[in-house]
């Protein structure tokens, strides 16, 4: 029997074809309205898991019904913007119009994410986004780990390796996530990741918890920080459609900005930051308190995130991180 991990793969790489083969989108660009169709897709998977559980029928609305779903960490979906509505839309009504609107509808409802989720669909033509419907409801969503870096590592991998810096910069293995938080063992408290990607570290997190028999909106604060707009937009959805919260993600070049006045804050330290970066300004970050061990000599960022790292953990926190094996050498 083909694996989920394998089944998903294959329907990326017919999504990835009909998008090379029929649209005016770059590789680069292939990820977003991908990644807006697996979010509805996901969200409708956990939204069905939580309207049996609860025993309610997708008609049922009201703001009772809203806060039953959301108790239990799942978007509320309005039927408009439910995949499985989606799908069945006859094939000649307007498509990308439909699914605009149900991002629109999700992020009414779901304040969380306002203005996160993409809107553009209306640019790509209305066969297209049948067939990209129907590959996207081929697909289980019942997979492990962190599905929305999974995807994007998958499309940068396959498409856009020389036009960007690869998946790395999204996604890190669920197995070595999952080794970091077993290691550090973040039961309760602050979690934060200056280089957060697509939010891995943090849905791993929340899994812990999980399997321990506790709530991890109750026992965790998440704080995330990442550079690209495009890389928070895409952690803030992953987070929201596993139920956690997304307001401690924020934007800006950690090199020289700390969002989250992180000094002695935080339990616990989880990243897999970019590997050797060379051309930090120096005289930029020579004053900042987060590097107290002194600006390394080498032009190479790597001892730098080290730094943010330390500097960020309170007296008894913890950190755990992916780093080059260069870095054992500090030149």
């Amino acid at each position: 029997m083909p694996s989920p991990n394998n089944n998903l793969e294959k329907r990326l790489w017919e999504a990835a074809d009909q998008l090379r083969a029929n649209s005016a989108l770059t590789a680069q660009e292939y990820s977003r309205p991908v990644l807006g169709l697996i979010f509805l897709k996901y969200a409708d998977y956990r939204f069905s898991l939580a309207e049996t559980e609860l025993g309610l029928k997708g008609t049922d609305t009201g703001s009772l019904v809203k806060l039953q779903y959301q108790a239990r960490g799942v978007l509320y979906l309005p039927e408009k913007a439910r995949f499985s509505h989606l799908i069945q839309l006859p094939e000649g009504s307007d498509i990308g119009k439909a699914i605009n609107e149900a991002m629109e509808a999700i992020e009414r409802e779901n304040e969380d994410i306002r203005g996160v989720l993409p809107r553009e669909y209306q640019r790509l033509e209305n066969p297209l986004l049948v067939e990209l419907l129907k590959i996207f409801n081929s697909i289980s969503m019942d997979i492990e780990g962190d599905v929305f870096g999974k995807i994007n590592e998958y499309f940068l991998g396959k498409f856009a390796m020389t036009e960007g810096r690869g998946g790395g910069e999204f996604y890190t293995p669920t197995s070595i996530v999952r080794l970091i938080v077993n290691i550090i063992e973040p039961y309760h408290g602050r979690i934060y990741d200056p280089a957060c990607g697509s939010g891995g570290m943090f849905i791993q997190s929340a899994r812990f918890v999980e399997e321990h028999q506790h709530s991890a909106t109750k026992e965790l604060t998440l704080f995330g920080q990442e550079f690209k707009d495009h890389t928070v937009r895409l952690c803030r959805m992953n987070l929201a459609v596993h139920g956690l919260p997304t307001e401690g993600i924020k934007q800006g070049n950690t090199y020289y900005e700390d969002q989250h006045n992180s000094l002695g804050r935080f339990d616990f330290v989880m990243a897999n930051p970019p590997f050797n970066v060379n051309g930090v300004d120096k005289e930029r970050i020579k004053d900042d308190p987060r590097y107290v061990l002194g600006i390394p000599r080498a032009d190479n960022a790597n001892y730098l995130w080290i730094q943010d790292f330390y500097s960020a953990l309170n007296d008894k926190g913890r950190a755990g991180f992916v780093m080059t094996n260069s870095a054992a050498d500090a030149r």
